[in-house]
């Protein structure tokens, strides 16, 4: 293991027992006045629940090393010495992004029954790895009872108090990554997390719902962007609306190989037949960039300035209907085009209203273009440049809200809600609403 790592180990142990002396002091600059319905509590859990299954890092053959990506308290390493900004972020670190950022979180209260919602700092997907990808893989329907014994067993009125209506956690995973029916035999993929009963009241916030989701809401992918101080996020958004757009359409991703019939190969064929540009005023009609194997993944260089260059970009479904390359997109101005409504429209509600939708993106159905012949380009290409340019003005209003800001960001910054004080905001509102409906509010 790297010689670095009991030094993140160390910081991990001054995150986890914070003092309350932040709290105390937004109480007295008359915070209080705005924590009205707004007061949460993080539970105090064991470290095997959070800090010690950070220690795993390195043991899933299946991964790269994730060791390094819980640098800056999951931010990653930073892309080069003198960013300020940009850093290897990966998504499976959001558990940790979002713990960070709540130890700052302005209404924060030691006392469990005065608080509105009660946070739960479990590592959901790490501690899934092992049912996943590990010897536990055929007990995956035991992922989660350890953490419902303790809250039962440690101080019970906090969950008794609504039967767990009122908590809430982070799974930095997609939510069928936790849908497992627990009656499969032997187990499929997956673990059984949120089949379980002991969690149905539980609020939990993941990278992609399922398509009639209860229990979950999605929260963006984190992006490799998080900036410090508001100048650093002006002079991005300002570099963005600078940018000369000289490709019409960009896809970057893997796939679209096979013979069979799907979007991605369809993309890729259309890319492919269609790589310079005509009398549509663009160098190039389509270009594609090839982020197999995660070749991108850790390495924004590769996909951002492409997307800098690009008025639309291509956003398929993959593996599941998400992509972490839709916020990239977002934070390059570049015009999202979806092939199906659980991409982003029924998911990410908090951050894209869906009344919206239309003013920012382009929706074309898949099934037009795999089966019926619809060409991409063409739609594209029809839309007028005057509704072309009020989209990515309206892309460039909604970067703040896709963005995680970095930790002790500038006063000035946390004027401006981020992806983090967004999913607070409808996690709030989605328990408070919960609560009232099951007339469970004293």
């Amino acid at each position: 293991m790297a010689s670095w790592w009991p030094y993140i180990l160390f910081s991990f142990f001054l995150m986890l027992n914070p003092c309350v002396c932040e709290v105390t002091e937004n109480l007295e600059g008359g915070a209080e006045k705005g924590c009205e319905k707004r007061w949460i509590h993080i539970r105090k859990l064991p470290s095997k629940f959070n800090l010690d299954l950070l220690a795993n890092c390195s043991e899933y053959e299946i991964f790269d090393d994730l060791c390094p990506y819980l640098a800056n308290h999951g931010l990653g390493q930073k892309t080069h010495n003198r960013s300020h900004s940009w850093y290897r972020t990966d998504p499976s670190m959001l558990e940790l992004i979002f713990h960070r950022r709540m130890l700052e979180y302005p209404c924060l209260t030691e006392d469990p029954a005065s608080a509105d919602a009660i946070y739960l700092p479990y590592y959901a997907g790490f501690d899934a790895l092992r049912y996943l990808y590990g010897p536990e893989y055929n007990s995956s329907a035991e992922h989660g009872l350890q953490l419902f014994y303790f809250l039962q067993e440690d101080n019970p009125s906090i969950w008794n108090r609504h039967m767990g209506h009122d908590h809430f956690l982070v799974m930095a995973r997609p939510a069928w990554d936790f849908s497992q029916p627990l009656d499969n035999d032997p187990p499929l993929w997956g673990t059984s997390f949120l089949e379980l009963p002991h969690f149905f009241n539980v609020t939990a916030l993941t990278l992609e719902a399922r398509a009639l989701p209860w229990q979950e809401h999605a929260v963006p992918y984190p992006t490799s962007f998080h900036p410090p101080n508001l100048a650093l996020l002006d002079s991005w958004i300002q570099r963005v609306r600078r940018s000369k757009r000289s490709a019409l359409a960009l896809f970057a991703g893997g796939g679209g190989y096979s013979a069979t019939p799907n979007i991605r190969r369809s993309i890729r064929s259309e890319c492919d037949n269609n790589s310079t540009g005509n009398s549509s005023g663009y160098d190039k009609l389509c270009e594609a960039v090839d982020c197999s194997n995660g070749v991108c993944e850790h390495d924004p260089i590769r996909f951002m300035r492409p997307m800098l260059q690009a008025s639309f970009c291509l956003q398929p479904p993959g593996d599941t209907p998400t992509r972490r390359s839709t916020f990239d997109g977002i934070l390059a101005g570049c015009i999202p085009v979806f092939f199906e409504d659980l991409s982003a429209k029924s998911q990410y509600s908090w951050h894209f209203p869906e009344k919206e939708f239309e003013a920012f993106s382009v929706f074309i159905p898949k099934e037009e273009v795999v089966f019926r012949g619809l060409r991409i380009l063409d739609v594209l290409q029809r839309i007028p440049r005057t509704r072309v340019r009020r989209m990515r003005e309206k892309v460039l209003e909604m970067i703040p809200r896709v963005v995680y800001r970095k930790h002790n960001s500038s006063p000035g910054l946390r004027m401006k809600k981020d992806a983090f004080d967004l999913a607070i905001d409808g996690t709030l509102d989605k328990i408070q609403s919960r609560l009232q409906e099951l007339d469970l509010v004293l």
